[in-house]
């Protein structure tokens, strides 16, 4: 059980599916994934009401090499529990959870094999239900109940279901309303490329783009390819976002589109191959939500900047409220918000992860996407670029980020102490530490160094990662001078990398 409970990740499951990689063992197995499928049986039954055996579970997977024998084992560990299973093939984390709301599917629950952008050797699962993506504490029950069960081998094996067809065109509807056009072929005249990385976003081109007249000349590594042979599938990857910007400029396109493996997050690249991703990702997806949702409360993660605070607020007129990391965190705090009356059409993280009030609170990558596009085409008709929506976000100087090793095994009571110790000197010295829910943020606006900086306990990690941005060409390195003061003497948190 124990050996079980360590494939936990946050609200996912996650674990070694492939040897290849020095000192990586595989962890998890067709075996433990039927094990895994039994278990999420059990507790959808208790927690939906409904009998096993009247349970409809679809199953998806990305293009890893080891997804098609856990997608088996995973399989047939939820028909030994009695449930019927769909098997969805190559499909996307988001279109997963879809499948549980599309008329023609309406699953009970659903599971996707995906690790994301970890390398080739690992593996995953995430899991759905008709309230969205599972918790923390849903996962550990299924995985503590999963080392108790030994399903039996069934020989059943059910007949695949074409999923992202149908989530493609749930998609190209959504372009064709928003832009409002009664042409059949709203895109044409538009030179849009994607970039899949070799994951299984390759269906946006030939399933969404081309059907609506786009031309997409140029979009690269469609194909399907577990091994990432091309680049990272990861839009916080640079030589990802190299690759895609490269496409933009060599084909003269109006807009680049890249995804992760399993396509909840996304980044984008504009005409004169800027890259919008990070802070300006977030500006742009809030810029085009802003005119429907006035006054609207926009929740991002904690290393967002002040530059964005700025043009949330003083240019939106939107509110900014800077929360914590973890995609899941996000969009917890942003259901909370809209159940309790407030307005807050988007949680977004700086790596990609997008959630939309309007569609169901999943981050989806294609979603978002989808409402890039149909900007581009209107920003199109009225004359303009759609770099047109974030031309007033100032421009990123300079940033670091520095990640210290604590040398200490009770490695969260250490790390909060630090926390306590920093927050403490701060105050003392004067510097403005604006509200902060997650690490000690402290904001420098006037003076010798303009910026900000953020110090935080990793989530699951022996390290404290400190984030820098500094509004004018060397204020990353005062900033750090400063750092470096108010946290001397800490003997068990190796902080050489400032060096």
């Amino acid at each position: 059980m124990a050996d079980l409970l360590k494939l936990q990740n946050g609200s996912d499951v996650r674990g070694i599916a492939l040897e290849g990689v020095a000192d990586e063992h595989v962890n998890l197995t067709p075996d433990i994934a039927k094990q895994i499928g039994c278990a999420f049986v059990s507790w959808l039954e208790k927690k939906s009401g409904v009998n096993a055996n009247a349970l409809v579970i679809g199953v998806g997977r990305d293009s890893r090499v080891s997804g098609p024998d856990l997608a088996l084992g995973l399989i047939q560990g939820i028909i030994s529990a009695g449930a019927k299973v769909v098997d969805c093939g190559m499909a996307t984390t988001p279109a997963m959870f879809m499948s549980i709301v599309f008329p023609a599917t309406q699953f009970h629950g659903s599971a996707m094999i995906t690790a994301s952008h970890l390398p080739f050797n690992r593996n995953g699962i995430k899991f759905f239900d008709a309230d969205g993506g599972l918790e923390h504490d849903d996962i550990t029950e299924i995985l503590t109940l999963a080392g108790m069960l030994n399903p039996q081998h069934v020989n059943y094996f059910p007949e695949p279901v074409d999923l992202l067809t149908l989530y493609a065109e749930h998609l190209r509807e959504a372009i064709i309303q928003g832009i409002n056009s009664d042409s059949d072929k709203p895109l044409e005249g538009l030179k849009i490329v994607v970039d899949s990385g070799n994951g299984a976003s390759g269906f946006f081109v030939d399933k969404i783009l081309k059907p609506l007249g786009a031309d997409t000349t140029g979009s690269q590594f469609l194909e399907p390819d577990g091994m990432f042979p091309n680049h990272i599938p990861n839009p916080e990857n640079k030589q990802a976002m190299e690759a895609i910007r490269n496409a933009v400029l060599n084909n003269k396109a109006d807009l680049g589109l890249i995804f992760d493996t399993d396509v909840d997050r996304m980044s984008a690249v504009l005409s004169d191959g800027s890259e919008v991703n990070r802070d300006a990702i977030i500006a742009m997806a809030a810029a085009i939500l802003a005119p429907e949702n006035p006054g609207s409360t926009i929740i991002t993660d904690s290393v967002t900047s002040d530059r964005l605070t700025y043009f949330l607020e003083d240019v939106l007129g939107l509110k900014h409220l800077c929360y914590m990391r973890g995609y899941k965190n996000v969009i917890n705090k942003q259901k909370e918000l809209n159940a309790a009356g407030t307005n807050a059409p988007l949680a977004m993280e700086t790596s990609g992860h997008g959630a939309l009030k309007e569609n169901y609170y999943l981050d989806d990558g294609a979603y978002l996407a989808v409402k890039l596009v149909i900007a581009l085409a209107k920003a199109r008709a009225e004359g303009k670029k759609l770099d047109s929506l974030i031309e007033k976000l100032p421009p990123l100087v300079e940033e670091g980020e520095y990640r210290f090793k604590i040398k200490d095994e009770n490695f969260k009571d250490y790390g909060k102490s630090v926390l306590a110790e920093f927050k403490a000197r701060a105050e003392k010295a004067g510097y403005k530490m604006p509200e902060s829910y997650e690490g000690v943020r402290i904001s420098f606006k006037e003076g010798d160094a303009q910026g900000w900086m953020l110090l935080r306990l990793s989530l699951h990690d022996p390290v404290m990662p400190l984030n820098i941005e500094g509004a004018r060409k060397g204020d990353v390195a005062k900033i750090k001078a400063i750092a470096k003061e108010l946290l001397a003497g800490f003997d068990k948190l190796d902080m050489s990398c400032l060096d």
